[in-house]
Formats: structure tokens, sequence, C-alpha cells
């Protein structure tokens, strides 16, 4: 049912960027040639989903401290075998992950991103084909550090922490769309690198 979901919400899905065009086709062909595409024993690429967690007014995002990583990153991960939509997997993700239970969700993909990981697969490394989505939530909002990370934290997104290039443009486009879904709220914050 999953795989289904996936095809379809990347089929009708319009991407924000050449970048993100070229990644959903990339994502297109890997389902339709695995049909077990989404799981992690699918070797070496497989989808995984997850979430960048916004304010409301679009000037403070969620973080976690990625244990095995050693940086600080989004929400998510593997897709599970009881995942029912790519939506579902990475709103799971992100509960288990940051401990968040109130907050708006967005099932419409943020962005895509591919990267290596080295640490997924005693087989060597994977490449995750990351689809992901946007929360909302308020910075006074219980969270927890789960025991895949060293910390979660709000951070201003004009003093953001030292993390990868495509996790700045993620949180680019993440505030870019809490400030569209908020405009009476939102001011002009500038994401800092």
């Amino acid at each position: 049912m999953i795989h289904d979901d996936a095809l379809a919400v990347l089929g009708a899905w319009a991407p924000p960027s050449p970048r993100d065009a070229a990644l959903r086709e990339r994502y297109l062909d890997h389902l339709h040639a695995h049909p077990d595409g989404l799981l992690r024993t699918c070797f070496p690429d497989h989808l995984t989903a997850g979430a960048v967690v916004v304010s409301h007014a679009g000037d403070a995002v969620l973080l976690n401290h990625h244990r095995k990583a050693d940086a600080w990153l989004a929400f998510g991960g593997h897709v599970e075998p009881g995942d029912q939509t790519l939506a579902g997997a990475a709103r799971r993700e992100l509960v288990e992950e940051s401990g968040l239970v109130e907050f708006d969700f967005d099932p419409v993909p943020l962005s895509l991103d591919e990267h290596a990981v080295e640490f997924c697969s005693d087989a060597g490394t994977v490449h995750h084909l990351d689809v992901r989505f946007l929360a909302l939530a308020s910075p006074d909002e219980n969270h927890v550090v789960s025991e895949e990370s060293n910390d979660v934290r709000w951070w201003p997104v004009a003093a953001l922490p030292k993390t990868f290039e495509d996790m700045y443009l993620l949180i680019e486009a993440a505030v870019r769309r809490a400030r569209e879904a908020h405009p009476r709220t939102s001011s002009a914050v500038r994401v800092s690198r």
C-alpha cells in the first residue's frame, strides 16, 4: 500500500526546483524498478521519510543532534512495515524522535534529498532517498531526546547551529512555507548559516 502511495504522492507533486524535479524522477524510477524500494532491505538505495519542524511564525526550527551522524538534522528515518503512507512514516518518525504530540503536519512533500549514509548498513554505503515534509509546532510544546539523538533543541533561524549545507536549504524552504501558511504572524526572518 505505501508503495502505491509513494508513487501517487511523488507523481502528483509539483517540485519547487529543478533539483527536486530531477530527484523526483530518480525516486519514481527507483520505485518502478523496486517493489521493495521503500524498505531498508532494498540495497543500496531506499526511500526514507522525515519532517522539519518550524514554529508557526517561521522564526525557529526544532532540530536533533543525531547521535550516529554527529550533526544537527531534521527528524526522519526508515519506512517501517506498518507504515501506510509516506506522510504517515514521516509523522511517526517525528513523534518517535522528538516526542512532540501537538503539531500541524502538511502531507504535501516539502523537498527531496539523496544522501549517502555510511552507518546504515553493515553491507556498505546506502543512499537514502529522503522525502521531507513540514510540521508546524509551538516552541513551548514539550519535546524529548530519543535514544537516536544527543540533544533536541529549538534554534532561532537567525542563529542556526553548524550543519550540512543542504540542511540550511531545507530550513529555508520550510520557513518560506511556514510564512506562506501564516502570513499575519510571520515577520522577515533571515536564515543564518
